[in-house]
């Protein structure tokens, strides 16, 4: 994967809708693969993360879950430091 932050989401999950919130009020840009309509996208999110459910998220090429795994970053001061690494601090 590439650096930067990359999303596998759907439009209407609320859990994608925190995250993309999140990323949005710190001025994040980030790649938002939507998977709703796209069962070969859904396919490639399970594939890359082992897990069936979205949000999935990268940063700078490392997986680190979901909203709540973000979330809990954020919480722990941990977030902007990986975004910075990542080149994906506005």
């Amino acid at each position: 994967m590439s650096q930067g932050v990359i999303m596998y989401t759907t439009q209407f999950c609320p859990y994608c809708i925190r995250a993309r919130g999140l990323l949005d009020a710190k001025g994040v840009a980030y790649e938002d693969i939507a998977v709703d309509r796209d069962p070969r996208l859904r396919q490639e999110m399970a594939s890359r993360s082992g897990r069936n459910t979205v949000p999935q998220i990268w940063i700078g090429g490392q997986h680190i879950g979901g909203c709540d795994d973000m979330m809990l970053l954020e919480r722990h001061g941990r977030l902007d430091e990986m975004l910075a690494r990542a080149g994906a601090a506005p």
